[in-house]
């Protein structure tokens, strides 16, 4: 349980994730579902690969019958959101997630073998994959089917039970989940619960075996904070500010227009979406010609474009706006790109994309995870100080690099830390299913995609079989001049 006044921090920690809602189930109700998948994990601890294939099929099998539902839910909680970037953020990426983890769920199941040093010989020894038990899973808004539904499926595929709080911001979405869910899933497998703050607060502090987080960082502390109570180990992926780095050997037009989809993705409410640019002192103006031509290729009109979704709420809107007019009062130079809506006359919130030149260094464009489409360029005499610039700041959920230098590549590969990379792109990283995804300090810790999800969902229990042959008494007392013996042969083969 969170201690007296979480919950309303967790209401209003100024973040892009956190929100609001209308109803929530019963103290007690949210206890009896806990306390039922956790006495069902107990009986049943070992769950055969037939058991995990068919509860992966049944989420398939929503997702065939049910994508465009749930992506015209999505559409109605944004005001503005294209079913087709639905389609491509959300269910294609949790189709292949499917497909991959299916395929490769039996080798990932079998126990494996670990040598044996010399000194434990003839035993032999292995690690044995076990379900956790019971995962909580807290999901945000932005992408509200992929990252309710994706750690979910990695969760049922490491055989584990699984109770699911998805966002509040997005209350057709999470509602429409509850019910397919409910109608797929026995309580005790798999189910949903909706409420407000003292949901997300109560729901944090369950005894879960593992509680995995999307969303902010001021939230993931709080989150941290009540799962450790109960010893709970998280995964908590998080946001952060995700640099591109633009090298002098980039060709700038071939950098914007893929800077600019990973910006505009979702209208820039991606937790991976590049928050600022690095480039070399004197190609700003360049860069500003570049980035807003990729923009009238992607986006020709801005108001009304049914590919470029809308800030979520009336909230976050003003957020953006304060950030952007605060830059200018500070003397920063914005460039706007297209008409945006006027969300003050009831229109959707479409906010144009703007770039900003000249931003303080305490500004809050520069101290925020932005999670809009405004995207300030920075300018830097050499590498190194683009570098420092980095490594100065909490470390990036994610990294651009952009150029045809690998010398100038390997420097920041080798000079940075972040959760992932994309060179000479943007978000792929994250598409990839053989690459763990997750953060590293403010940004997250912990992964998930593919097998390195499997294993943060599962117990690598190890074994050692001791062979009858064992020689294992020649460490008994009473030591001797045998143990010394003993020792000292060992030594020398160490």
């Amino acid at each position: 349980m969170f201690p007296i006044g979480v919950a309303a921090l967790l209401r209003a920690a100024g973040s892009p994730y956190d929100a609001r809602m209308n109803s929530s189930p019963t103290s007690s109700s949210l206890h009896a579902l806990f306390n039922a998948q956790h006495q069902a994990s107990r009986q049943q601890i070992d769950v055969p690969l037939a058991v995990r294939r068919d509860r992966l099929l049944r989420i398939k099998a929503l997702l065939d019958d049910h994508g465009p539902a749930l992506a015209q839910a999505v559409q109605a909680d944004f005001g503005v959101r294209s079913p087709q970037l639905t389609e491509i953020a959300d269910l294609f990426v949790l189709r292949t997630l499917l497909s991959h983890t299916l395929k490769a769920l039996p080798k990932w199941m079998k126990p494996q073998k670990v040598s044996t040093p010399l000194y434990l010989q003839p035993s032999h020894a292995y690690l044995q994959r076990q379900p956790l038990g019971v995962v909580g899973v807290v999901s945000p808004w932005n992408y509200p089917v992929q990252l309710s539904l994706g750690p979910v499926i990695t969760a049922l595929a490491a055989g584990n039970r699984v109770m699911l709080k998805p966002s509040e911001l997005t209350p057709k979405t999470s509602a429409l989940l509850a019910e397919l869910i409910g109608k797929a899933f026995a309580a005790d497998e798999l189910c949903v619960v909706q409420g407000d703050g003292e949901l997300a607060a109560e729901f944090s502090g369950l005894p879960f075996d593992h509680l995995f987080f999307t969303g902010s960082t001021a939230v993931g502390r709080i989150v941290a904070k009540a799962a450790a109570a109960n010893l709970t180990p998280t995964t908590l992926e998080l946001g952060g500010k995700s640099p591109c780095v633009i090298d002098a050997s980039c060709d700038l037009n071939t950098a914007a227009i893929k800077i600019a989809h990973g910006k505009l993705l979702n209208a820039g409410q991606t937790c991976i979406a590049p928050d600022y640019v690095l480039l070399p002192k004197g190609k700003e103006a360049a860069f500003g010609d570049a980035f807003a031509n990729a923009v009238a290729k992607l986006f020709p009109t801005i108001a009304g474009n049914p590919d470029y979704a809308a800030i979520i709420s009336p909230r976050h809107h003003e957020r953006l706006q304060a950030m952007l007019a605060q830059a200018e009062r500070e003397g920063a130079r914005v460039q706007v790109m297209g008409e945006g809506a006027d969300a003050a006359s009831g229109e959707p919130r479409q906010m144009a994309p703007a770039l900003v030149f000249g931003a303080q260094a305490d500004s809050r464009l520069l101290a925020e995870e932005i999670f809009g489409p405004i995207l300030p360029v920075l300018p830097y005499d050499s590498l190194k100080d683009a570098i420092d610039y980095i490594n100065a700041r909490p470390r990036p959920l994610a990294l651009y690099w952009f150029g045809t230098d690998t010398a100038s590549r390997d420097q920041v590969l080798a000079q940075t830390v972040s959760g992932g990379v994309t060179v000479n792109d943007t978000l792929m990283h994250i598409a990839h299913e053989n690459l763990p995804f997750g953060g590293v300090g403010e940004s997250g810790w912990g992964s998930y995609h593919g097998e390195a999800g499997f294993l943060r969902l599962s117990q690598q229990k190890p074994v050692l079989v001791q062979s009858k042959w064992a020689k294992g008494d020649l460490f008994y007392p009473p030591y001797g001049k045998r143990f010394d013996q003993v020792m000292g042969l060992l030594r020398r083969w160490l």
